[in-house]
């Protein structure tokens, strides 16, 4: 069974870095063609896609956070890490890690219903 777990503090200051890591169980980062994604919902809002992660450790971003997002792993730990810099209350949102299975061009990364498994989502605050 697949479980993706994601972790990280609840609340951040404005213009400070958001850091989150996902642990993902029965299931390798470095599986083929796979690939893992960051995706958040803001309150009141939709699900936006932030950028992915490759099997093969090549990264991809959404162009309109691509300036202050950065998404790392650690192979040895089976994680992968979102960092997001520069935060204001308007980077308030649950954030959700997720798996994309199988052979997608990188353009379909940004396509939230191509992700077939997610972890529970973490709550992330962003206030003084």
């Amino acid at each position: 069974q697949v479980q993706l777990q994601e972790s990280g503090p609840g609340l951040v200051k404005p213009s400070q870095t958001l850091s989150l890591t996902c642990t993902v169980s029965g299931d390798s980062i470095t599986t083929s063609y796979y690939a893992w994604g960051w995706i958040r919902l803001p309150p009141g809002k939709e699900l936006e896609w932030m950028g992915a992660i490759r099997y093969d450790g090549t990264t991809y971003y959404s162009p309109a956070l691509e300036s202050r997002t950065s998404i790392s792993r650690d192979t040895s730990k089976n994680q992968f890490s979102l960092q997001l810099t520069s935060v204001s209350p308007e980077d308030t949102a649950v954030y959700y890690c997720a798996r994309l299975k199988g052979q997608f061009h990188h353009s379909d990364y940004g396509h939230i219903s191509n992700y077939d498994i997610w972890g529970q989502g973490t709550q992330v605050t962003v206030s003084v």
